[in-house]
């Protein structure tokens, strides 16, 4: 009965989530959306605004990807002018990753331009609901989170 419940549950989000995606991508004109950068490259520069600087080896790890497939990621960040590789001065077989002004200008715009879509959106749900999603969704955060911990 409980699995037939989950079962349910699991086809109703399975069917709705890809509609749901697809209304916010169409609601966001930003870059990443008009082909500047792509989604692992936002991963990567929304972590470094986070973090201020990272190793390619934690990059890597954080995107579950090989460091050569990160050092193609970060090449065309590089090239595009959205960060720079810093050396170690004690060990310069350490490079780190920061963003530049151009960089972090890109994540303030994007991050701009989801809140305001996230304003509009929720804007027409109760507070009581959009409580509920903000409680459910750090619920499903948290699981991920645990997974992730515990796969390393």
């Amino acid at each position: 009965m409980v699995q037939d419940s989950l079962l349910e549950f699991g086809e109703k989000i399975n069917e709705i989530l890809p509609v749901v995606i697809q209304g916010f991508t169409r609601r966001q004109a930003n870059a990443l959306y008009k082909g500047q950068i792509t989604l692992p490259q936002l991963f990567i520069l929304d972590l470094l605004n986070r973090q201020g600087e990272s190793k390619m080896t934690d990059m890597a790890h954080f995107m579950q990807v090989t460091t050569a497939a990160m050092t193609g990621i970060v090449e065309r960040l590089v090239r595009d002018g959205y960060v720079v590789r810093v050396y170690d001065p004690e060990d310069r077989r350490i490079i780190k990753i920061k963003l530049t002004g151009k960089g972090n200008a890109l994540v303030k715009k994007i991050n701009q331009q989801r809140l305001k879509m996230f304003i509009e959106i929720f804007g027409s749900i109760s507070e009581v609901d959009r409580q509920d999603y903000l409680r459910i969704l750090m619920q499903i955060r948290d699981v991920l989170a645990r997974e992730s911990s515990t796969a390393k």
